[in-house]
Parts: structure tokens; sequence; C-alpha cells
């Protein structure tokens, strides 16, 4: 009787179970149970293979497949596995193009909750990610994680074509499709296509003529985030690009190829 009153609540929408921190809604106790565990900090569930806790029993679950491999959950349009039930929901949006999340500060839509968490960071300044070996601080916790390796040395993804290493799963995946030609991302002005979904956004802005980058110092505005921290270096003084053979430095890493031609006697 109570599997069919829960069950009901799926088509009512009926949410009687409320949190008394922060007023969240549950169709069912044990929800709000299990919510409860991230105000209180508890992490009752172990993984018996790494000692990882957890505050909820699926999230344990899933997190076992990191360690077993499974992949149970199947895109019925392209094949791609997934070791849980959400992640295949969100990668289903990639195929549907629905982006049923939006920033209330500047309507922009995402196809996942976590990266419009993510966003909002942009707009709040929120950076509550800290490098425990040099301060820095970063607005998402995966973020963090890539910058550790500047420190670590560690690059853990390998290609299978050149053997190069890369220390982010993401830029491997840029780095295949030089092999393979691959350019998925198209630009809906002028079909123009990119191998980066970041190199798209950007080309974008020579048909919008947007220039979000804006210098702090002489209010300047730039297309590219890139192009703003090369500009501010001429306000800094900052020269990071040393010569190895006579010491000369430079503001930009261009700059230096260039300048290393003359002692190489090659002709530009």
């Amino acid at each position: 009787m109570c599997s069919l009153i829960n069950h009901r609540r799926m088509h009512s929408g009926e949410r009687p179970y409320t949190c008394d921190m922060c007023n969240k809604a549950f169709s069912q106790q044990s929800y709000l149970t299990a919510h409860k565990h991230i105000h209180s900090g508890e992490r009752p569930y172990t993984c018996n293979m790494c000692n990882k806790t957890f505050s909820q029993q699926s999230r344990l679950s899933a997190h076992k497949r990191v360690h077993s491999g499974e992949r149970p959950y199947t895109c019925d349009m392209c094949n791609k596995t997934f070791s849980q039930q959400t992640r295949l929901r969100d990668h289903k949006r990639v195929h549907s193009g629905e982006r049923p999340y939006t920033c209330d500060v500047c309507n922009r839509s995402f196809g996942r909750q976590s990266i419009l968490t993510a966003h909002k960071r942009i707009h709040s300044g929120e950076r509550p990610y800290t490098c425990n070996m040099c301060n820095k601080t970063f607005s998402q916790h995966i973020h963090l994680t890539d910058h550790k390796r500047i420190h670590s040395g560690e690059r853990p993804y390998t290609c299978d074509v050149c053997n190069r290493s890369f220390s982010r799963q993401s830029t491997l995946t840029a780095h295949k499709r030089i092999h393979s030609g691959e350019r998925p991302y198209t630009c809906d002005v002028c079909n123009k296509t990119f191998s980066q979904q970041g190199q798209m956004t950007a080309h974008k802005r020579v048909h919008s003529g947007e220039r979000p980058y804006t210098c702090d110092v002489c209010n300047r505005s730039f297309s590219l985030q890139n192009i703003l921290k090369v500009h501010k270096r001429l306000h800094s003084g900052e020269r990071p690009y040393t010569c190895d053979k006579c010491n000369k430095t430079f503001v930009q890493q261009s700059q230096l190829t260039a300048h290393n031609r003359i002692h190489n006697g090659e002709r530009p």
C-alpha cells in the first residue's frame, strides 16, 4: 500500500516531506532522511574498496561502478554507456537539444543542473574550492582537480595514436580530433566547423561583435579571455617568456618563437 502511495505522488507531484533546514520538499520520507545528511555532514555509507564515504546509499552504489567498470545504462541513440542513470539522462539532452536549466541572471540555459550551479558562480564570484599547495581558488571542483596536476606533474590521459599524454580528459578528447579530423561543432551563421566547442563559441563573436572580456585598468574589451590576459601584461609589465640563449623576455609566446629564429638563422 505504501509503495502505491509513493508511486501516485509521481503523477500528482505531491511532496509532503519538508526539510526543516532549507524547506526543500520530497515525495518520500526516505528521500528526506538522505537529504538531511547534506546539512549534518553525515556520510554513513563507506566503499569497501577505497574507504570513500557517501551521504546516500545510491551514491555509494554508483561509485562502486568506478571500481567494477560496470556501465549498465545505454543510450538508445548512439549506444554510449554510462555508470549512472542520471548521466544517461543528461547525455540524452545532447541528442534532443533540451536545456531545461536556466540562469535567472542572464537567461543562459543548460542541459544539467550541476553546470547551471557552476555557471552561477560567474555572476556571484564564488570560488569555493582552494588548492592546498598554492591557495589558488576555483569555481568548480573539477578545475581544482585538474589544477593540482600542475603541482604533481600527473598526466593520466594518454592518446592511443601518438602516446602524447594530458592532464585532462577533455584535452585528450579534443586532441584526438587532430588524428580523426572530426570537427563536430558547426557555426549556425556561416557553417564553419570546429573541433572544439570553445573555438566555435569564440568564433561566433565575429558575427555578433560581442566582446565580453573587459580590462579593469583601461576598460578596453576583447572577444577572447586569452587576449585580455595578454593585454593586461601591458599594464603589469609582466614578460613571462624568456629566450634561453640571450635571456631577452617577451609578453607572448609567439614573440619568443619569432625571436628564436634570429638565433637559429631561420627567415620567417
